[in-house]
């Protein structure tokens, strides 16, 4: 890692959201990756200025990185790769 921690833009309703959280967890990446639900103004907001429009959303400091699908693979990169990039 080189210090900035991932974004996870999320809904808790929301099963594709789900899949993503779970993956966190099941990986041990709590240390890596920040939870923000967008029922909150502040997270909404930080989500639609990156250009969010479907959760979840994963936001790499470059990239933001949108459906279940996509973040998986970031995320599987950051497993696999022992790196953030």
């Amino acid at each position: 890692m080189t210090g900035h921690v991932l974004e996870l833009f999320h809904r808790i309703a929301d099963p594709p959201s789900a899949v993503a959280r779970r993956y966190v967890v099941d990986y041990a990446l709590e240390d890596r990756v920040r939870f923000r639900n967008v029922a909150f103004p502040e997270a909404e907001a930080a989500w639609r200025e990156l250009g969010g429009h479907s959760t979840p959303a994963l936001w790499d400091g470059e990239h933001l990185h949108q459906g279940a699908e996509a973040v998986v693979a970031r995320l599987q990169a950051v497993v696999n790769l022992g790196r953030d990039t």
